[in-house]
């Protein structure tokens, strides 16, 4: 795998940039005044961290009123933002919206850049990051703030490894949660090579 990546990368730099120099827009969200009941009786998506859970999100448990965009801190979001959760138990933890939808002031949203990096690359290396990120985190459950997601650093190969990179992660990330109930060994390994090809496909030298 490591000389595959060789071959990918044909001698070509591998730059580091912080995640927030390869995003046009990073932003937080907010929660409706909870004392206003209607409010919550509305179709726009509003998604909280305990929704984030390393995978696409394409509904919320909860909707809200444009009144409560309007009167809050809640944002409308494009599709296909990389949304990390920041505090609670799902710190560290990321998702890819796959439609537009709000958040609550605990998500930080990142509208990736497409002329600058892959937005579902972004999304494996914060997987794939996941420890380093939380360890970063404050209190007892590791909460984290929006400086220091937009300070982070990634590894950015040519945008056509960055494209391989991802096509190769979700084949294996399709085959490992594609298999249904009464295979739990066979889960368990499939999920065990999934996690070891995306370590060896993302373990780029960092610089000194």
């Amino acid at each position: 795998m490591l000389k595959f990546v060789e071959d990918l990368l044909q001698g070509a730099p591998v730059e580091w940039k912080t995640i927030d120099a390869i995003c046009s827009h990073v932003c937080s969200g907010g929660t409706p005044s909870t004392d206003v009941h209607e409010y919550y009786q509305g179709n726009i998506p509003w998604l909280r961290t305990q929704e984030v859970d390393w995978k696409d999100v394409r509904d919320t448990e909860i909707k809200i009123t444009p009144e409560a965009v309007e009167h809050s801190s809640a944002k409308l979001i494009p599709a296909n933002c990389v949304i990390v959760a920041m505090y609670g138990a799902t710190a560290a933890k990321a998702c890819i919206n796959k439609i537009s939808l709000t958040t609550n002031q605990a998500c930080c949203n990142l509208q990736v850049d497409g002329q600058k990096a892959i937005y579902k690359y972004v999304y494996y290396w914060l997987c794939y990051e996941y420890r380093n990120l939380k360890a970063l985190g404050e209190g007892s459950q590791s909460n984290l703030n929006a400086k220091k997601i937009k300070s982070y650093r990634i590894p950015l190969p040519p945008p056509h490894a960055q494209e391989e990179i991802v096509d190769i992660l979700d084949k294996f990330h399709t085959l490992a949660n594609s298999l249904t109930e009464g295979l739990p060994r066979e889960i368990a390994l499939r999920h065990k090579q999934y996690e070891y090809y995306r370590d060896q496909l993302l373990m780029f030298p960092r610089p000194q």
